[in-house]
């Protein structure tokens, strides 16, 4: 079947582009290989998103959700595994289905990188998480590691101190990268506490569960083990993006490079939200980058009719 345009991602970015090229009467379908919401369904409070005081990062995705489906958003389901440009059209190939449109938006976002460290995939869903929403009401009364030190890290740490007795942040520099006002409420939660210079080298566990981590001090190289019954990991990110790097429009790292109209080096092919090369991944700037996405993608069919 063949669109106008075609989102690929219904996180934050993907569903305002859709909303965008919805309302500017494109016949549109919204791709998602899972839960609308992306990267908001795995966050606690939200609390710098215009016209909320506070909000719960999955009622957040499904206000948007709601939102989009009043203009006739058709939505589809499938992993994405390769988008061929035609020139005067582009196909967009699934594990199960091929699309056609005029106009392609990529939305994938990132993911959470692992650490990397034995251990870390034995106690996957066994006290080794990536989402303090998903898992942190597991872990009442525990003593929980939380590795990372920027805004995610930070953030996730103060949510969990709403169960857990005791959260450590473990860090490999001496001060953390979060912004300040979620440094000061970290510093000011007595529950928390900072293992600073410090990365983990090993998780360690019995049949069941985790029961601690081996830290490695980077600047001493002293090693010891800190008991623990779980451990939650935000050490960086890794866009989404696999499926587009043969089409030469990402860079080494595989950002995909855009200009500020959202614009690919191929025409009609657009690219938004944290899936793109850019210096600050937030829902705020998720939301602008599809707005522009869904209206230049009007404008992109509109001057080649």
């Amino acid at each position: 079947m063949k669109y106008d345009c075609i989102i690929i991602g219904a996180g934050p970015a993907g569903m305002t582009a859709a909303l965008y090229a919805a309302r500017a009467n494109l016949k549109t379908l919204l791709l998602e290989r899972g839960i609308p919401g992306g990267q908001m369904n795995n966050t606690a409070e939200v609390e710098n998103y215009p016209g909320f005081d506070s909000i719960l990062g999955p009622d957040l995705a499904l206000k948007m959700y709601d939102g989009i489906n009043q203009f006739g958003v058709e939505h589809g389901y499938g992993n994405v595994v390769e988008v061929k440009d035609h020139q005067d059209y582009k196909e967009v190939i699934t594990d199960d289905a091929t699309y056609e449109a005029k106009v392609v938006i990529i939305a994938t976002g990132c993911e959470h990188r692992n650490l990397e460290v034995p251990g870390e995939a034995e106690y996957s869903g066994r006290g080794v998480s990536y989402c303090a929403v998903c898992d942190g009401a597991f872990f009442r009364n525990k003593k929980l590691i939380v590795v990372g030190g920027g805004d995610s890290a930070v953030e996730e740490a103060i949510y969990l101190t709403q169960f857990a007795d005791e959260v450590k942040i473990v860090h490999r520099r001496d001060a953390l990268r979060a912004q300040k006002i979620i440094q000061d409420r970290a510093f000011a939660n007595e529950k928390i506490s900072f293992i600073w210079d410090s990365v983990v080298e090993e998780i360690k566990g019995d049949d069941q569960k985790v029961t601690g981590v081996q830290i490695k001090n980077v600047k001493t190289g002293e090693t010891y083990e800190e008991a623990a019954d779980g451990v939650f990991i935000y050490v960086g990110l890794i866009p989404l993006t696999q499926a587009f790097t043969s089409l030469g429009i990402t860079d080494d790292a595989g950002w995909i490079v855009t200009d500020e109209r959202m614009q690919t080096k191929i025409p009609g092919l657009l690219a938004c939200g944290d899936a793109r090369q850019k210096h600050l991944r937030q829902i705020t700037t998720a939301v602008g980058d599809g707005g522009i996405a869904g209206q230049q993608a009007y404008q992109y069919i509109e001057e080649n009719k």
